[in-house]
């Protein structure tokens, strides 16, 4: 006989909500026991089952309250398990008085059903249903199933007024939950709000992976392969001084967006913007394997590449007149990729010999062109078509460098591309056919016809 299931987040609230609902239902069964006795109808016998009725409340709050706090749902049902079983012996103490017993069914019914639904109330009735029929046949008590009018009146009143009482304290607690959820739905959407404007500051790979629970904001690295890229925009210091400030702000802004929406396509970790500067990296945190991330990374390149002819137009359309191209380096290797610097300010990038070469290399080539290494090389070139630019001394770097030009996808070249190559253990050819000048033609055929002539004559054991 109680209002309501205690609720974890307002335990101490629910625990004396709880406590006065159960003292105001032993009130009811205290009043009809009082008032059969009054009217004669039961001996003084049972008159402590009125002291009984007033003092359990209160002692099974002390006892139990620690408990509550522990383990609240488990008291739910040990406590309606208890009240259960005081309905079934007080009815038998009652001689199975129809209206006094009707009231303190009709209690525990409801009670059970606020308490935890059709299960609890299951529950609560075979509890006492069992102590009735147990104590009933122990002690067998004289029936009498008649109620004077002043019991029943009695009896009726007090559940009334209980039922009353904890259908207005459980409407109340039903508005204020609804009033919780609609501050905890506008607290989630103000926390939504919040984090998306702080997952413009992050790429979205890594936002998504600290928000999911995948990876601690902690001060962390690990060693992993990745591909790391490089680009700028050749002639941009020059722009800068040309143009006011807001336009300048205006078209950087423009030119940033653009390539991070090619990066993102691609899949690319979008590390850092400085100025003009982009670096992406591809296999962290999300990686398809370094063939994949490689093939991605390349091209990501040469879409960024082509994607720049649509925003010359629209530079030109704006009065920029002077033609701007996109250069970019990429590498790939064993980098140190994670979280750096402080507890309370870090920065999600990656470091190490092979990003410094991937930055040489944007820093070498021309515009419009795209430089990668040959570990790079090695990945993409069933895929990509490049051109064997030979070696270059990079600084930093002890040894020469050897690097690659990208033409293009394999399958975008044509029937007929201006490109030729093949590879065999002692033979490599590459050929442009729109690199060489008419006056050198001859010499290339020269070459050629020598390098056939000399496989033809010799004896290959």
């Amino acid at each position: 006989m109680k209002f309501s299931a205690p609720n974890r987040t307002s335990l101490p609230s629910a625990q004396i909500r709880d406590y006065y609902s159960r003292m105001l239902a032993y009130i009811v069964a205290a009043a009809s026991v009082a008032a059969s006795i009054y009217a004669q109808a039961f001996s003084l016998d049972s008159v402590w089952i009125i002291p009984y009725a007033l003092l359990y409340p209160p002692l099974v709050h002390f006892i139990s309250r620690n408990f509550q706090q522990r383990e609240p749902r488990t008291a739910v049902q040990i406590l309606l398990g208890i009240d259960a079983a005081h309905v079934g012996a007080v009815s038998v103490l009652l001689h199975f008085s129809t209206v006094p017993c009707l009231m303190l069914l009709l209690i525990l019914a409801f009670s059970a059903l606020i308490a935890g639904g059709l299960r609890y109330l299951v529950m609560a009735l075979a509890v006492g249903v069992t102590v009735c029929v147990a104590l009933g046949l122990a002690l067998n008590p004289p029936l009498q199933p008649a109620t004077p009018t002043s019991v029943a009146l009695v009896s009726v009143l007090s559940t009334t007024l209980y039922i009353c009482i904890t259908a207005y304290y459980a409407n109340l607690q039903s508005q204020r939950l609804a009033q919780v959820q609609v501050e905890v739905k506008q607290e989630q959407e103000k926390a939504a709000r919040l984090a998306a404007n702080l997952a413009k500051y992050l790429s979205p790979q890594v936002w998504e992976s600290i928000f999911s629970g995948k990876r601690g904001v902690r001060l962390e690295t690990q060693r992993k392969r990745l591909t790391a890229f490089f680009s700028d925009i050749k002639g941009f210091t020059e722009l800068a001084e040309e143009l006011e400030a807001e336009g300048l702000t205006d078209l950087l802004n423009n030119y940033l967006n653009e390539m991070s929406k090619i990066a993102l396509r691609h899949g690319g970790t979008i590390d850092k913007f400085i100025g003009d500067c982009v670096m992406v990296f591809f296999g962290d945190p999300n990686t398809q394997g370094p063939k994949k991330d490689a093939v991605a990374a390349v091209s990501m390149a040469i879409d960024m590449r082509k994607h720049m002819k649509v925003l010359r137009q629209q530079w030109r359309a704006q009065g920029i007149i002077k033609p701007m191209e996109i250069r970019m380096g990429l590498n790939t290797g064993y980098c140190t990729v994670g979280n750096f610097g402080a507890a309370t300010r870090m920065d999600y990038t990656i470091i190490g010999r092979e990003v410094n070469l991937a930055s040489r290399l944007e820093s070498a080539a021309e515009a419009g062109e795209i430089l990668i290494s040959h570990e790079t090389y090695s990945l993409v070139k069933d895929v990509i078509m490049c051109r064997d630019k030979g070696q270059i001394q990079v600084k930093g770097f002890a040894k020469p460098v050897q690097i690659y030009q990208v033409v293009d996808f394999r399958r975008d070249l044509g029937a007929n591309p201006a490109y030729l190559e093949h590879e065999l253990p002692g033979f490599s050819m590459y050929l442009d056919t729109n690199g060489i000048q008419n006056f050198d033609k001859e010499r290339v055929i020269q070459a050629l016809d020598q390098a056939a002539e000399k496989l033809r004559t010799k004896t290959i054991i």
